[in-house]
């Protein structure tokens, strides 16, 4: 083990008192960067469906294997990037980009079937002082602190995804629009993007019930026609794009994996150390712009300034790096990549508790 891991590997209390400079700090040096920008958001978002979408026809449509692989290779990365979008939707405010939920679900969210309401009301849960890390967090679990099997079974679960949507949204909601108790349990159990098995979501109310209705109904053609797509295009068009999502899926739990050092034991935590308990893969470094896309490399940096737009994360972090210096609080979140982090929760999982 380097120095460097060594230093990182201390467990990460929940009693952390607050570095309020850092807080304060935070807040002050970045009221200028803080405006979601249309004229970055849009482009982003719809090039990068348009390539996936482009690289996905590619995939199915070649005859040379080596095309065809790598074609689903940049299908992958483009499509991933597009519904990281997602994320973005949970944060900005509901009128600072008029038209892009709307837009995002119709090209992105309903056709991959992830329509945004699996993630808002969500996500925002995770972000909430007193719940982060505890069993009333929908994305948290003690994942350093689990048997070594937990994260081969974490990463199945991805694999599975694209299978289990198609499920969810062909068979289960219609028949729950019949079977009021399936729709009950549909919704409570299998409508959000979470990784606690506890938890329940709560049922959908006023506006949000209504979109939740129209995504949906949306989502359910959609899965119903692409299943009945095999009976005159067969079977290869339909599983080659659920190879793609399930490699998508793979490269986003493996981002999530590397997303917080997963070490609480469901104890309340100061924001301070809910900062420390997550991840900033910071430059120079160019993989993680791959594998943590639309702003996701300054995860720790994000849960600092949840509303910050994605494109201003990384003025962000110059700033605050800048400011708080080598060896500070801010400095401690800050990891070289992905390989390092997963090993060093592997290790975790495997030591006699």
């Amino acid at each position: 083990m380097t120095v460097y891991e060594t230093i990182k590997a201390d467990p990460v209390s929940g009693a952390i008192p607050d570095d309020k400079a850092m807080l304060r700090a935070a807040v002050e040096l970045t009221r200028d960067i803080a405006t979601a920008r249309p004229g970055i958001y849009w482009p982003d978002m719809l090039v990068s469906a348009a390539v996936g979408y482009g690289a996905l026809a590619g995939a199915i449509l070649l005859d040379n294997p080596w095309a065809e692989l790598a074609c689903a290779a940049v299908a992958v990365l483009a499509l991933y990037r597009a519904l990281l979008f997602i994320h973005e939707l949970t944060h900005i405010h509901r009128d600072a980009l008029p038209g892009f939920r709307f837009a995002w679900n119709l090209l992105v969210g309903i056709p991959m079937l992830i329509p945004s309401f699996m993630y808002e009301g969500v996500h925002t849960l995770h972000h909430a002082r007193t719940r982060y890390g505890t069993v009333e967090d929908p994305e948290y679990l003690p994942l350093a602190l689990m048997k070594p099997w937990s994260l081969p079974m974490f990463l199945l679960v991805a694999v599975l995804l694209p299978i289990g949507l198609l499920i969810r949204s062909a068979v289960l909601v219609p028949l729950g629009a019949i079977i009021p108790p399936l729709r009950r349990l549909v919704w409570s159990r299998a409508s959000a993007l979470s990784i606690n098995p506890a938890f329940e979501r709560r049922a959908p109310e006023d506006d949000f019930a209504r979109m939740v209705f129209w995504q949906e109904l949306g989502c359910s053609a959609w899965a119903i026609a692409l299943l009945a797509s095999t009976q005159w295009l067969g079977w290869r068009p339909l599983l080659i794009a659920i190879a793609v999502v399930s490699v998508t899926a793979v490269f986003n739990q493996l981002r999530t994996l590397v997303a917080h050092l997963w070490q609480n034991e469901g104890e309340a935590m100061t924001v301070t150390a809910q900062y420390l308990d997550s991840v900033n893969v910071p430059p120079p470094g160019l993989w993680a712009e791959l594998w943590a896309p639309v702003g996701l490399r300054y995860h720790a940096t994000h849960h600092l300034l949840p509303s910050m737009p994605y494109h201003a994360l990384p003025e962000a972090h110059r700033r605050l790096a800048a400011h708080c210096g080598a060896g500070s609080t801010y400095d401690r979140a800050s990891y070289p990549g992905m390989a390092m982090l997963i090993g060093r929760i592997a290790r975790s999982t495997m030591r006699r508790r």
